[in-house]
């Protein structure tokens, strides 16, 4: 069933029917990863957000934690307290927390490894310097949880920063990782576009414009104009009707693909299972893909 199907059949019958749902199946809000999980495989959303099954995120997205940490500290500081030798101090009054973090520890890194940890952070919070000078910016708030209703959908977000310039308010999110291509970044300016649309709702007023840090690297404009919000928007909606029509259903599709190599419930999911066992058999299968060694822990585990 398309996205557009699930829509048509859902829109008038949803309200009604939701109170057949188990509760458990009824997310409280959607937030951008959640919205594009599901738009990329539903199987993957059910296993994450409804099964709750154990996720931990990889070294990458520790790393992208510890980074935000430090930048949302130094960027409280007064104007002339945002310099480099500020930052490390930062960190290391930061790092305690971090190492004794969950998921810094889900890692388990020795101590080579935990020292690159740190070195890898460190990179990406200088690269914030390689982008803008932090004591120009104009900070309005940073780490905003935002929980508003956009077009009848109940959604949340934590914007990184918010800035405000002459022009209006600017909506800023840091990447640590690797800036994609023009291809993969679809996703990301989804995202700002839903931030400045739930700016919208709360500050009565439409950011000037969003972007995206990708620190160290690159800083990426995303324009905002009522038609790509009310694009953003409509999209938004579109999946949340289609996730109500699966916890009506209780059918969650699984949309395979490369993607399945890397997915943390492909023991869980035949179809990611049979995905990952073609591809290896035909050479589509990248090497650093952890996939098959989940499958073989989960056949060992069930004997």
């Amino acid at each position: 069933m398309t996205m557009t199907e699930s829509v048509e059949r859902a829109e008038e019958p949803v309200s009604d029917k939701l109170m057949e749902i188990p509760e458990r199946y009824i997310p409280k809000h959607l937030s951008p990863s959640s919205a594009s999980s599901y738009r990329e495989c539903a199987r993957r959303w059910k296993f994450r957000y409804v099964d709750r099954l154990p996720d931990p995120p990889g070294e990458a997205a520790v790393t992208g934690t510890f980074a935000h940490m430090v930048l949302e500290k130094l960027m409280q500081e007064p104007v002339e307290n945002r310099t480099v030798d500020r930052a490390k101090e930062l960190a290391r009054e930061v790092w305690p927390n971090m190492e004794n973090s969950r998921d810094y520890r889900s890692l388990e890194l020795d101590e080579n490894a935990s020292r690159n940890f740190r070195w890898n952070g460190w990179k990406a919070i200088e690269g914030l310097w390689e982008l803008e000078d932090p004591g120009k910016v104009r900070v309005a708030a940073t780490e905003q949880d935002v929980r508003v209703e956009i077009n009848g959908v109940p959604f949340r977000g934590i914007i990184d920063r918010v800035d405000e310039t002459d022009d209006g308010l600017v909506v800023t999110d840091y990447k640590s990782g690797k800036a994609p291509s023009e291809r993969f970044s679809a996703n990301y300016a989804t995202q700002m576009l839903l931030y400045a649309a739930a700016l919208t709702e709360l500050e009565g007023r439409k950011p000037a414009k969003a972007q995206l840090l990708y620190l160290g690297q690159k800083a990426v404009e995303v324009e905002i104009t009522e038609e790509n919000l009310a694009e953003a928007v409509d999209e938004l909606r579109a999946t949340w009707l289609a996730i109500m029509e699966s916890c009506i259903s209780q059918e969650f599709e699984a949309s395979v693909g490369p993607l399945c190599g890397w997915c943390p419930f492909v023991a869980q999911c035949p179809e990611g299972t049979a995905e990952v066992h073609h591809r290896e058999e035909i050479g589509k299968l990248r090497s650093d893909a952890p996939a098959l060694e989940r499958i073989a822990q989960a056949e060992k585990a069930g004997g």
